[in-house]
């Protein structure tokens, strides 16, 4: 693995590439105890770790969660060919009625939080941050607010699906999922198994990440574009099973879900697999790629080319990337732009890195860490403005195209979000 992050980090672009996700994420993963299908596995710091806090979402709607077990009985797991069907596990966030009773949802189940926290993550020591006893915004079982449903559209809701960066948890996003959810959105987020550090399911197992560690590892340098590829085509079709899945959703949210309403947004990996999903299937009507190259090489060169990138898309689509990555810099999204007939954006956050896209930008700077690894992984924009750009920017995009509200926030550069510019064609 040594060869492969030497072979990454010599483009400057390279924190941009999945190639990277794929290199340094799971090689941190490789630093901790392996633990088995059933196990929760990590060991439990000295002393428990701080219990950050996320930014409260903005919406006129409280936030309830629960989350579900999918199994796609029609596929074997791409990973571990012994098991005979693909299982997920997703959590569903959505506007609630009645709260009361109903306790904070935990920010990571106990036996996944053990897996993520048992080694450095993005600048986060191991036993840092409290990754279980963290909570959320959202109320677990909270019911269903029915109001909105009936507001329109058939008595049903835009429904958001959300896929994290490569070695990420579904949970690495939830700030933004409560956000969507509190204005009116059901947004599920996934986990793919075996690629994420610790998925827990229902009954108490937990399946770790060494399956696609041992792939990366046996690939090399020479078998890291193959390597790549078959993730993104694993997360494509998780992706479509979901969407299958959407309207058998339990405690009545397949019912308020409208599936002709579809949207989806990821980070890196994440974005990527937004494209390509949205590339193949037409359910998903918008898509929004935070910080995703669009091709299956290790140093973004432009020379492997994924398809949504060989031919574009004619949905809507925002690309969101940091300084110098912006398709008249990057070699995947350069020819995504030019071959793309929908209406499109490319938005670059001023001073931001790659992970200032998911929940480290709220959780980094309560974890004890130094200014410098602040600015080394989620760069020197304001943590809480970046996150108040990204809730602007995702809402405006989303209710635009699958709401038909247009607050013109997209039509061009705002005085309340200087950190964002416009790139133009």
């Amino acid at each position: 693995m040594d060869l492969i992050d030497l072979r990454i980090t010599r483009s400057r672009r390279s924190a941009l590439t999945l190639g990277l996700a794929v290199a340094t994420v799971l090689a941190a993963g490789a630093a901790a105890p392996a633990a088995a299908h059933g196990a929760a596995g990590a060991p439990v710091p000295d002393r428990p770790g701080v219990r950050a806090v996320l930014p409260a979402p903005t919406g006129p709607h409280a936030v309830g969660t629960f989350s579900t077990r999918l199994v796609d009985a029609s596929r074997p797991d791409p990973w571990v060919s012994s098991r005979p069907h693909r299982e997920l596990m997703v959590s569903v966030w959505y506007p609630a009625r009645a709260t009361g009773g109903h306790r904070l949802a935990p920010y990571m189940a106990a036996g996944a939080a053990a897996r993520w926290g048992a080694a450095e993550r993005h600048g986060i020591p191991s036993g840092a941050v409290d990754w279980a006893g963290m909570r959320t915004h959202a109320r677990e079982g909270a019911p269903l607010k029915r109001a909105v449903a009936r507001s329109g559209h058939g008595g049903r809701l835009p429904v958001l699906v959300y896929s994290a960066g490569a070695g990420d948890p579904r949970t690495w996003g939830t700030s933004l999922a409560e956000e969507m959810a509190s204005r009116g959105y059901v947004v599920v987020t996934v986990d793919h198994t075996y690629e994420s550090p610790g998925v827990q399911f229902p009954d108490g197992s937990v399946t770790d990440d060494k399956p696609v560690r041992d792939a990366l590892a046996q690939a090399g340098p020479e078998g890291m574009p193959q390597l790549l590829e078959k993730v993104l085509t694993v997360r494509v079709a998780d992706d479509k099973f979901v969407l299958d899945r959407l309207t058998s959703l339990p405690h009545g949210l397949g019912e308020a879900v409208d599936t002709r309403r579809v949207g989806m947004f990821g980070q890196s990996a994440g974005g990527i697999a937004t494209a390509e999903t949205m590339y193949e299937d037409k359910r998903v009507r918008a898509g929004l790629n935070m910080d995703g190259t669009l091709e299956y090489n290790g140093e973004p060169n432009g020379t492997n080319l994924m398809p949504v990138a060989r031919h574009g898309l004619d949905r809507p689509f925002v690309l969101m990337g940091r300084d110098g990555s912006d398709h008249t810099t990057e070699p995947s999204w350069a020819p995504f732009w030019k071959h793309s007939t929908g209406w499109k954006r490319d938005l670059t956050l001023r001073g931001a890195k790659h992970q200032t896209y998911t929940d480290l930008a709220a959780v980094l700077p309560q974890a004890g860490v130094g200014r410098d690894v602040v600015e080394k992984n989620i760069g020197t924009v304001d943590p809480a403005r970046a996150t108040a750009a990204q809730r602007a920017y995702a809402t405006a995009f989303f209710d635009r195209w699958l709401r038909g509200r247009d607050n013109h926030l997209l039509d061009g550069p705002s005085p309340r979000f200087p950190e964002v510019r416009f790139v133009q064609p």
